[in-house]
């Protein structure tokens, strides 16, 4: 049987008859109070003196109270709750810290908005409090289904999201909401962006590790805001994995959101033409082609993160960087494993040519983009005025 704990001992055995006096008083506060009964009438002082005897036999010998007696108001909870060293046993063994710390309850969004404890623990129902679940994981599962009532948006999008979908395939330690938000304590907004990894590194640590070394986790987990955080890229509630072929084919447009954002790369002087850059060649063509009419089928077609890594993202001048010069034709060699030691010269980089940096590539440009319409524009004239001499003949034989 499940049972409250209070430093090693169940609770019954510890508490005294003095507890038991003090709880009984709080619990006839909260009636009271919902009853509306007038003060010293003869109804308030039956109820009264009923309760305090139900709440002391309770506290002292374990005995059950039920729902009909005991009040639903959040102090009679905190009678118990608020108090130190408090578990609860499942019957599994396992057990949870049950001690609610009032300041940061009311402090919390749903303090803020007055909720009721038992709007969430719908299944208490007396003293001591039967077992909803047979251990931690599916208590935590369980309970996280009354969201729904409140968050029916965020519910809708979480159906969808691979943490659900792991869960219906009997995955139970998959995501679910009290694991990234606090029931108790929760602020709105959740968290800041400097705090979300650490809430996803709790089932995800392996990953963690790499983002953590990579540029941008570096960055973010020195304070700064500026680089993505994990939900930046695979979303908050509507969460979608890597083997997703929608998540990898558009994924160039996620990178794009930062790195064709001139104001924020100004600051760490990089070039926004990465995108450009990306779509203008024959990889990012292709991968535009198959984002506009099959956006449900894979490509072989690399994407950014094909090249440059997905967690482990070093800066391209780093000797350990996929895309560092001396370890490009390995990288290429990925998709293209006949590529020669000269096969990466070919490759401008995210750089768009001009006279200081690939000044060959820019001024062959330049001359085809004079050349080819002059040739067009002369051809066009010489038509033109073909044309016009043949219709001048003409007339003139007539």
């Amino acid at each position: 049987m499940s049972h409250i704990i209070i430093g090693g001992e169940q609770f019954g055995e510890r508490m005294n008859r003095r507890v038991g006096l003090i709880v009984g008083l709080l619990v006839i506060g909260g009636v009271v109070a919902a009853s509306g009964a007038a003060p010293g009438s003869a109804s308030q002082v039956d109820q009264s003196a009923q309760l305090a005897a139900a709440v002391q036999a309770a506290v002292s010998t374990g005995t059950m109270v039920h729902a009909d007696v005991i009040s639903t108001d959040n102090k009679t909870c905190f009678a118990c709750h608020k108090g130190t060293g408090l578990t609860y046993e499942f019957p599994s063994g396992e057990s949870v810290p049950a001690t609610i710390d009032e300041d940061k309850w009311l402090a919390s969004e749903h303090g803020h908005q007055d909720m009721a404890c038992v709007q969430c623990h719908t299944g208490i129902s007396r003293y001591p409090h039967e077992a909803t679940a047979t251990d931690l994981r599916s208590f935590v599962v369980n309970e996280s289904k009354v969201c729904v009532e409140c968050h029916e948006e965020q519910a809708t999008m979480v159906a969808d999201s691979v943490h659900a979908k792991a869960r219906a395939e009997g995955n139970q330690n998959a995501a679910t909401c009290s694991d990234c938000h606090d029931p108790h304590y929760a602020v709105n907004p959740p968290v800041s962006r400097t705090e979300v990894p650490a809430t996803c590194r709790e089932c995800h640590s392996a990953i963690y590790d790499l983002y953590e070394q990579s540029v941008h986790g570096e960055a973010l987990t020195t304070g700064n805001p500026d680089v993505p955080t994990c939900t930046d890229c695979h979303g908050v509630h509507e969460i979608q994995g890597p083997d997703n072929s929608p998540f990898r084919l558009f994924s160039p447009e996620i990178c794009a959101s930062c790195h064709a954002d001139k104001e924020l790369m100004a600051k760490y002087d990089i070039s926004t033409s990465v995108f450009n850059t990306y779509v203008s060649d024959f990889h990012g063509t292709t991968v535009l082609l198959f984002e506009k009419f099959a956006p449900d089928q894979q490509t072989d077609k690399p994407v950014c993160i094909d090249c440059h890594g997905v967690h482990d993202i070093i800066p391209p001048n780093d000797p350990r960087s996929t895309v560092f010069e001396g370890n490009l034709l390995a990288t290429c060699q990925r998709c293209h494993p006949d590529a020669e030691t000269n096969f990466p010269a070919a490759w401008l980089g995210h750089y768009e040519p001009d006279p200081h940096k690939w000044p060959l590539v820019f001024y062959v440009a330049l001359f085809y983009k004079i050349l080819i319409p002059t040739v067009i524009g002369v051809m066009l004239l010489f038509v033109l005025l073909d044309v016009f001499g043949r219709i001048r003949r003409r007339r003139q034989h007539d």
